[in-house]
């Protein structure tokens, strides 16, 4: 009845096309809401494919022009979440939160975001609005995996989330390539007049990270040609973006591929590398030009000499914003000027340490160490080669998109940290359930093995240590 009264007052009120469309989108919204794992599939489309519109005049005092952006998908992972909190508030045995490795360096990463909008809301060098607005839009990813840990029950959704991630990469680098007749740089779906190609490009450097663990570990997928296909069309979609700070992640990642099969299959790696050549010589004149753009400018005012190179007005407009933050981290050292606090620049890591200060970097480092940690302990601990291929393909793109993050803002960016948690909450989710079902197989080996006594009763079981996953809080 709540959602009936405004609903009728809207459709009386409005343009019959406007009243229709509006119906139309309120159909997955309301599978969301009544079926949270249905909702999470739809999510996992949306994340890229789902239209948005800009919410502008919030920024904040010292971040004038920045609006934000709403999408169909933040709507969406509201009334997922709201359907999955209210299944687990009627469930006897239902939990918020389930224990996991990443808990705690969320926890305190947030935490020291929050504390220092606070701040710079007292201080008035946050808007209050347009401070918590945008700390919304940062953090609601960590709400995503979050609701993934608990939604996700079997391997077989995991893999399933995984192909719709897969089928949706397709999906938007197919729509990238469509966009390259028009000589413009590709992004992707409704992202504006302007785009965004170095968000394109880092979602595209982590989910190839993803298709390249997965088929460079044996017996993980059955049909490899159908990912060799993908990752072909991802790729000539990332060299569509011209995006230099994506293409050196890209680098790293085919590097970090390189090193890991370099004893295990020297052939393969001969493949990689004479592909590598073959790409090159093949490669746009775009692409050519973007990568020698960097030192081959003409002399213009505000370059950077490094000796006798010239750096492009781009690039040296990045280094200058490290040097200007450190100058700006001085003045709040400790809790910085909040989130939107600062000036406006174009790398997260002098972004952190001007918004949350030095505790907030403390804080987002531990982060980073700690899904380091969950990747590396995923790609070793599986038995199941697909799991084991997923886990080595996320450690490679999330190296990747530490480099990405270099010249980019990559881990506030929405369409990259949705399919990033999303994929962290997976793994997270089957270390918990593969823990699970070990101990289980575990406690019935000993009652099998324990001698009766002649009083009928068994031996106390012996007591095994906690597996890596219980262990995180």
């Amino acid at each position: 009845m709540l959602i009936a009264v405004p609903f009728a007052l809207f459709i009386s009120q409005t343009h019959p096309s406007t009243s229709l469309l509006a119906a139309v989108a309120a159909v997955p919204l309301l599978i969301a809401f009544v079926s949270p794992m249905s909702g999470l599939y739809l999510l996992v489309f949306s994340m890229l494919l789902g239209p948005e519109f800009l919410v502008g005049g919030i920024g904040s005092g010292n971040t004038l022009g920045r609006g934000v952006t709403l999408r169909f998908d933040d709507f969406l992972l509201m009334l997922v979440g709201i359907g999955w909190l209210a299944r687990v508030a009627v469930s006897e045995h239902g939990k918020v939160f389930v224990r996991t490795s990443l808990n705690r360096p969320i926890m305190l990463y947030t935490i020291a975001c929050v504390f220092a909008t606070l701040i710079g809301i007292l201080a008035g060098r946050v808007r209050p609005i347009g401070g918590l607005f945008f700390l919304l839009k940062y953090y609601e990813y960590f709400f995503l995996f979050f609701m993934t840990v608990n939604l996700v029950k079997t391997k077989e959704q995991v893999k399933h989330l995984v192909t719709a991630s897969l089928v949706t990469c397709f999906l938007v680098s197919l729509y990238a390539i469509s966009q390259i007749p028009s000589g413009m740089r590709v992004s992707a779906p409704f992202e504006g007049q302007d785009g965004e190609p170095n968000t394109l490009g880092g979602y595209l450097v982590f989910t190839m990270a993803l298709i390249g663990g997965l088929l460079v570990t044996p017996g993980a997928v059955q049909m490899k040609w159908l990912l060799v296909a993908l990752l072909a069309v991802a790729g000539f979609a990332l060299q569509a973006t011209l995006s230099r700070a994506s293409f050196l992640a890209a680098g790293v990642v085919l590097v970090g591929f390189v090193l890991l099969l370099r004893r295990r299959s020297p052939g393969l790696v001969a493949l990689v590398l004479a592909g590598c050549i073959v790409l090159a010589v093949l490669a746009p004149r775009a692409v050519i030009e973007r990568m020698t753009y960097t030192f081959g400018q003409p002399e213009e005012q505000g370059q950077i000499h490094v000796g006798s190179l010239r750096v492009d007005t781009s690039t040296s407009e990045r280094i200058q914003s490290w040097s200007q933050s450190f100058k700006i981290w001085k003045t709040s050292p400790l809790w910085g000027h909040g989130v939107t606090g600062g000036p406006f620049m174009d790398a997260m890591y002098p972004r952190v340490f001007v918004e949350v200060g030095l505790l907030g970097a403390c804080a987002f480092a531990a982060l980073l160490y700690a899904l380091f940690r969950t990747g590396r302990i995923s790609s070793t601990h599986f038995e199941d080669p697909y799991l084991r291929g997923l886990s080595l393909g996320f450690l490679m793109g999330f190296v990747g998109l530490l480099i990405h993050a270099l010249g980019s803002n990559t881990f506030i960016i929405v369409r990259i940290m949705e399919p990033f948690w999303l994929v962290a909450g997976l793994l997270v989710k089957s270390l918990l359930m593969d823990q699970h079902e070990r101990g289980s197989i575990d406690d019935l080996s000993l009652q099998a093995a324990r001698p009766i006594h002649s009083s009928g009763s068994l031996r106390p079981p012996v007591p095994r240590p906690q597996p890596f996953p219980g262990r995180a809080l």
